[in-house]
């Protein structure tokens, strides 16, 4: 049975949005109205667990600075809210993914029968190689 872990939940407090425009297409609208949204979130000064942020910093996202502050860009619809809706559900769903430790390694043996297999097929392979050798007198 696998073990269940709380859900770490994301503080929106510790969260920093701010609203830009977005890029692409999308006519006169584009250029006037800031529908997208920059999510900022400072990882090492944020309430999660010690072990979280460790793991959320060693992922090696090219979205976290080197300053540990994780940096998000949501710009996939058209209004701010929606936006910062998107924002927020993918940072959280970034910490789901390393809120979970992984699990550790349980260091196995091969059995008896692969290595009597593999035994074998190198001797064939070697018997295959000495009869391409040429022959001596």
């Amino acid at each position: 049975m696998p073990l269940s872990y709380p859900p770490v939940l994301v503080d929106p407090l510790e969260v920093e949005l701010s609203a830009v425009r977005a890029q692409g297409a999308g006519g006169q609208n584009v250029n006037k109205v800031s529908t997208a949204v920059h999510l900022r979130y400072d990882i090492p000064a944020s309430s999660l667990p010690e072990d979280v942020k460790e793991r959320l910093l060693a992922t090696g996202d090219r979205r976290i600075t080197q300053q540990g502050v994780l940096v998000l860009k949501a710009q996939r619809h058209r209004t701010q809210d929606m936006n910062r809706t998107d924002a927020l559900a993918r940072l959280q769903e970034l910490v789901d993914r390393v809120a979970q430790p992984p699990r550790a390694r349980k260091a196995t043996r091969p059995t008896l029968g692969s290595r009597m297999r593999r035994r074998e097929a190198k001797s064939q392979r070697a018997e295959v190689k000495s009869s391409r050798r040429p022959v001596q007198d």
